[in-house]
C-alpha cells in the first residue's frame, strides 16, 4: 500500500470506528447500513459529488455547506451527518470511499456475513445468483453478501474473491493458462 493511500486508510479507519462504536452503542446499526448504503450509491452515480470531496478548489466553508445540503437531501441520520460535516471542516472529506467500505466491512462483520466480489462473463440471473451465495456460504460458514460486476472480456465463467481466496473460473484464465503450457512446449 502507498504511503498516502495507508493514511487515507487510516484517517477512514479512526473515523469508521468512531460512529460504527456510536452506532452499536445508540441501537442503531440498522439505520448506519442503511445511510452507507445511500452514501455508497451517491459516490458511484454522482461525478460531482466524487469532485466535491476530492477537489482542493473547494474552501471548507463550500463543502461544509454542501455536505450539509447533501446530507439533509438524503435524509442521512445526525449521526452521519455530524461526521461528515466534522471531516468537511478538517479537510477530510476525500476519505468518504474508503470510510464507507470501512463501514460495510464493520457492520459486515458484525451481522456475521462476508462480501464476495463477483466478476462474470455476462449477468447473473437472481438464481444463479442465490445458488452462488449458498455455495460459498457452506465453503465461509457465514452469509455471504454478493457484488457482482460484469466484465465481458473473461467470455466464460466467474472470478469470485472471498476475504484473500479467488476462484477463476473464467475462459480467458484457462486460455491464458493454456497459452503458457503451449509456450513452454514450443
Amino acid at each position: 500500500m502507498s504511503e498516502p493511500a495507508s493514511i487515507s486508510a487510516s484517517i477512514a479507519g479512526r473515523y469508521a470506528s468512531a460512529v460504527f462504536d456510536l452506532a452499536r452503542e445508540g441501537g442503531s446499526l440498522a439505520t448506519l447500513e442503511a445511510d452507507v448504503s445511500a452514501l455508497d450509491a451517491a459516490l458511484k452515480e454522482s461525478p460531482e459529488f466524487r469532485d466535491l470531496i476530492a477537489s482542493p478548489i473547494y474552501s471548507r466553508d463550500e463543502q461544509a455547506r454542501s455536505i450539509a445540503a447533501i446530507a439533509a437531501k438524503m435524509g442521512l441520520s445526525g449521526l452521519l451527518a455530524n461526521t461528515l460535516a466534522l471531516m468537511a471542516s478538517k479537510r477530510r472529506l476525500f476519505v468518504l470511499p474508503q470510510l464507507v467500505q470501512v463501514l460495510r466491512d464493520r457492520i459486515a462483520a458484525e451481522k456475521g456475513e462476508v462480501t464476495a466480489e463477483v466478476t462474470a462473463a455476462s449477468p447473473l440471473s437472481a438464481e444463479q445468483s442465490d445458488r452462488l451465495a449458498a455455495a460459498l456460504s457452506r465453503t465461509v460458514g457465514k452469509t455471504v453478501i454478493l457484488n457482482t460486476a460484469v466484465d465481458e472480456s473473461l467470455i466464460g465463467g466467474l472470478i469470485v474473491k472471498v476475504g484473500s481466496k479467488m476462484i477463476d473460473t473464467s475462459v480467458a484464465s484457462k486460455l491464458a493458462s493454456l497459452q503458457h503450457a503451449m509456450k513452454e512446449v514450443g
